[in-house]
């Protein structure tokens, strides 16, 4: 099957600056998990630094569910390679928080 990979660009993109996943989930976090970190970007509204490293001990994973509380952070999208998403996925603290599927630990 062909995909027609070129798209048209229509209108100013400056245009409207909230993303597309801010106007359908405001409060909402992406998190990049990585082996020996993670990094989670949050609204830039809702912390003076966005994104912050995290590491992958039980401490940093606690950290890092405590910040994404603190930020008012209800939904997130993770991206993983591999199975480093695990321990995230499971850990207590972020079990308030939904996947991005709605689906909760």
């Amino acid at each position: 099957m062909k995909h027609n990979l070129k798209r048209k660009r229509t209108g100013n993109q400056a245009q409207g600056s909230l993303s597309l996943l801010e106007r359908i989930q405001p409060d909402s976090a992406g998190i990049d998990c990585g082996q020996n970190s993670h990094f989670a970007a949050v609204p830039p509204d809702r912390d003076c630094e966005p994104v912050r490293e995290f590491r992958t001990f039980t401490a940093g994973l606690h950290e890092l569910a405590d910040w994404l509380a603190q930020c008012r952070v209800k939904t997130v999208a993770m991206e993983s390679t591999g199975v480093y998403w695990i321990p995230l996925f499971g850990d207590p603290r972020a079990a308030r928080l939904r996947g991005a599927g709605g689906q909760r630990p």
